[in-house]
């Protein structure tokens, strides 16, 4: 299938690049052919953020959004920040980029299939359930679109009765729209020395439910952050508790992913936060709709890597454009995708462009960098890594970064390190014991994987591969105690009794939330994410 413009994932980034390629398609009379591939098996089903929405990229790409049906209702009335100990709850002064005036409390996974039926009435081909597996390329070394993954093959690879080959969507221009750590995106970074000359990428993992609350204590639009318990000074981290419609609250942990400790388990830290008297009086007599996870760019302005490449482009969290101390990426998101889109439609229409050859979107990444989007990540390029001095220093550091410099340091603070490389020895530490879950506030892994709506077929082949199968046994559980049985939030990895004595790992695959936390953290980096059968994964609907 052939297209002029192909993008690689539903989100806000992909949608917003697709709207705003038809939209300059009927504003000069041109009429190119776009198509947005999705691997869940409808949009918004893999979409989560614990988000309260800045309307200004979508106010430029759809002006008229009030009055067309968008699911922004709630708007954001009130800012709380608080400094958690194990008891108590010590209200501070909320920064202003933490300040929600003008903002909405959404579900980014409804307003991303609705950004999806903008899209089908603008003329985009929107293909749910078919999952992006390869880059295709010229002789030259050009991308020239993707190759969608086969379906119906079993677990040990041989074809069953429902096999069908994947297909081939070629095009001049690839947007890689795959949302943080996406596997092709990862790809053409590699492939075309992308990050040479930046930072690494330093990650989060979020761990987020949604919840139906008393009434009594909702309070609509009302915004809350937490720092302190239950994480460690040494762990750069935070909540969320969002108060939306209909007696519902989103709430979430986000851990950054440098920790050192292998027995820190994330999971178990949302319990314990979940357990915190200011937050449980919230929940007691409620009842929890849904769970997921899923890792975050914080890098921010420094981790950026370089954006187009031969034939397409990184736009969205692919890239990495979240403005951590503003806690908010879809805004910036979208724009990157409407840059994109206005790189692309220019070079595709231009007398210049040559028939049937990839596209050049070199003039993307100045367009981006001038624009809002980095003057804004300029502002805050130094606050994420003023915390790897602990909390305390990074909140003193962040008081004098945005009062007294107000953005304007004449030194930008590097990121040194891939989050990877942080893992200590378990020697180093001692094991962290849990408590036990009280099944009204605080869940088993089993139970809150239940409510995410994963589902994959447990006949085939695994998307989760290991570059080395020895190494987990060998390195990973004497070294580092397994951590990848605690970093999961899925319960994908898990050490059992091997055939010859010994334990090894086994790979629970089905269980797989795609938050890519296994792809960021594990030591070796041996565990390599790819994509598997279409349509597989969480089925998020209020997320």
């Amino acid at each position: 299938m052939e297209y002029d413009v192909c993008i690689v994932g539903a989100g806000p980034a992909g949608l917003s690049a697709a709207i705003r390629l038809k939209q300059r398609c009927s504003e000069e009379g041109k009429d190119l052919s776009v198509c947005v591939v999705e691997k869940g098996a409808e949009v918004g089903a893999h979409i989560l953020s614990g988000n309260v929405l800045e309307p200004r990229a979508l106010d430029e790409l759809l002006p008229d959004w009030r009055t067309q049906g968008a699911p922004l209702t709630t708007a954001a009335t009130d800012d709380r920040l608080y400094l958690l100990t194990e008891k108590r709850a010590l209200r501070l002064p909320t920064p202003p980029q933490m300040r929600n005036k003008g903002n909405f409390v959404v579900s980014l996974s409804k307003l991303v299939r609705w950004l999806g039926a903008k899209a089908e009435e603008a003329g985009v081909e929107v293909l749910p359930g078919f999952a992006a597996a390869e880059l295709l390329t010229t002789r030259a070394g050009a991308v020239a679109g993707v190759a969608t993954g086969d379906v119906g093959l079993a677990k040990d690879g041989s074809r069953k009765d429902t096999f069908a080959s994947g297909v081939e969507l070629r095009a001049r221009a690839t947007l890689l729209a795959e949302g943080c750590r996406g596997s092709l995106s990862e790809e053409a970074m590699r492939r075309f020395g992308l990050r040479d000359n930046t930072d690494p990428q330093t990650y989060a993992l979020g761990l987020k439910e949604v919840w139906e609350v008393r009434p009594e204590v909702h309070v609509p639009g009302q915004v809350l952050h937490t720092v302190g318990y239950p994480l460690d000074h040494s762990v750069y981290g935070g909540s969320f508790l969002y108060h939306m419609s209909d007696n519902r609250i989103a709430l979430g942990l986000v851990v950054a992913l440098d920790y050192r400790d292998p027995y820190l388990n994330p999971f178990q830290e949302f319990q314990r936060w979940k357990a915190h008297p200011r937050i449980r009086r919230l929940l007691e007599g409620g009842t929890c709709v849904q769970y997921g996870a899923r890792t975050l760019n914080e890098g921010g302005l420094q981790s950026i890597p370089q954006l187009a490449f031969p034939g397409g482009a990184l736009i969205g969290c692919g890239a990495g454009f979240l403005n951590v101390p503003k806690i908010k990426g879809t805004h910036t998101a979208m724009k990157s995708g409407m840059l994109a889109a206005d790189a692309a439609f220019d070079a595709l229409t231009s007398g210049a462009a040559a028939a049937g050859m990839p596209a050049d979107l070199a003039a993307y990444e100045p367009a981006l960098r001038e624009s809002w989007v980095g003057e804004e990540l300029e502002k805050v390029r130094n606050i994420r890594p003023g915390f790897r001095f602990g909390l305390y220093p990074g909140l003193a550091h962040a008081a004098v970064d945005t009062y007294l410099l107000r953005g304007r340091a004449p030194w930008t603070l590097r990121q040194r390190h891939a989050d990877h490389e942080a893992l200590r020895p378990a020697a180093e530490f001692a094991p962290r014991s849990y408590p036990a879950p009280d099944n009204e506030v605080t869940f088993g892994m089993a139970d809150s994987l239940f409510r995410s709506g994963t589902n994959h077929g447990h006949d085939e082949p695994a998307h989760l591969r290991l570059l080395n199968p020895g190494v987990p046994s060998v390195i990973n559980l004497p070294v580092y105690a397994g951590p990848e049985s605690r970093y999961c939030p899925a319960g994908v990895y898990e050490y059992v009794a091997g055939e010859v004595g010994g334990e090894r790992l086994q790979i629970n695959a089905q269980n797989c939330l795609h938050c890519k936390a296994c792809d960021v953290k594990d030591p070796l980096q041996n565990i390599r994410w790819t994509v598997p059968e279409g349509g597989g994964g969480p089925a998020y609907n209020v997320m």
